[in-house]
């Protein structure tokens, strides 16, 4: 057909939440990986910068597009700073040490989470891809999150984590995927709406402001580990109509968990259930909630 054309559609897979550790899709056959650097790369929460990675130009169908790419830098003057370089090849060195223990810790936080989904004790969903789940299309996710995984991240996981097994199916236990979690936390019967808002809202706010290894912040991807409300928060400027066709709606809270102490971590996300599911809630008597950092500072909680 006249007009028709060989060539491939380039294919761009946002890897931020995974890493280079924990997946590698050039070796997938996707043509560009982008990268938010200042998240896993650098981990330390350090640096403001970004990277896209391409295969080597033999390789690609499109050898000219990363000199096209340089050129687009240098003349809109997207160009790090020496130091901030520095600061993310330094904690670049570190990924592979950090990233098991971000998703070992994940893991197991997302377990537990999951146990009180099986309990209905305050949680209504857990949504991480290395858990294998309790329904048909959760178990075949974790199969496709275990495909996805990078060959050193399963030789890890099959050879170390759970020795004595192959690396063709997952672990029955689940596996370590990184360290992002969301959770859909469930509201009390008791609790409703008042001037603070829904009782979804209240419910979140009581679960957030009840954790105090977990700092109320946007970001991800430190040694830290944090929360935050996605619908008040980093999707807050979206119309709320899209956000509920999305699925971020006013109870779910995004955890990214840090490299702290495993039992630390999991004894912290079950402290808030009890305060959520208490007769008497305190969030409803809260007209400013009250957010306590790892610092020892509070602030206001603005929705």
């Amino acid at each position: 057909m006249e007009g028709k054309t060989t060539e491939r559609p380039i294919v761009l897979v946002e890897n931020t939440f995974l890493s280079p550790y924990s997946a590698s899709p050039l070796l997938q056959g996707t043509g560009v990986v982008l990268h938010s650097l200042t998240k896993y790369v650098d981990g330390h929460s350090n640096v403001v910068m970004g990277a896209l990675i391409l295969p080597e130009p033999t390789s690609s169908n499109q050898p000219e597009l990363a000199d096209k790419l340089r050129f687009l830098q240098n003349a809109m003057g997207a160009v790090p700073s020496p130091f901030d370089c520095f600061l993310a090849q330094r904690g670049a060195k570190t990924l592979a040490l950090r990233m098991k223990t971000h998703g070992l810790n994940a893991l197991a936080v997302a377990r537990v989470l999951q146990s009180l989904v099986d309990n209905r004790e305050g949680v209504d969903e857990v949504v991480y891809p290395g858990l294998p789940g309790r329904t048909e299309e959760s178990r075949r996710k974790n199969k496709l999150a275990w495909r996805m995984l990078s060959p050193h991240a399963r030789r890890w996981i099959a050879e170390l984590v759970y020795p004595g097994r192959g690396s063709d199916e997952p672990p029955a236990v689940g596996c370590p995927f990184s360290g992002m979690i969301s959770v859909r936390v469930s509201t009390p019967p008791t609790l409703t709406a008042n001037t603070t808002g829904t009782a979804q809202l209240q419910t979140a706010n009581t679960f957030l402001t009840s954790l105090r290894l977990f700092t109320l912040a946007e970001s991800l991807g430190g040694v830290e580990s944090l929360a935050e409300h996605p619908a008040a928060m980093t999707h807050g400027s979206i119309p709320p109509e899209e956000r509920e066709l999305l699925g971020i709606g006013e109870n779910l809270v995004r955890l990214s968990v840090g490299v702290e102490e495993e039992a630390d971590l999991v004894a912290d996300v079950r402290a808030p259930v009890g305060r959520s599911w208490a007769p008497a809630v305190e969030a409803k008597e809260k007209a400013a909630p009250i957010a306590c950092g790892r610092d020892g500072m509070c602030r206001e909680f603005e929705y």
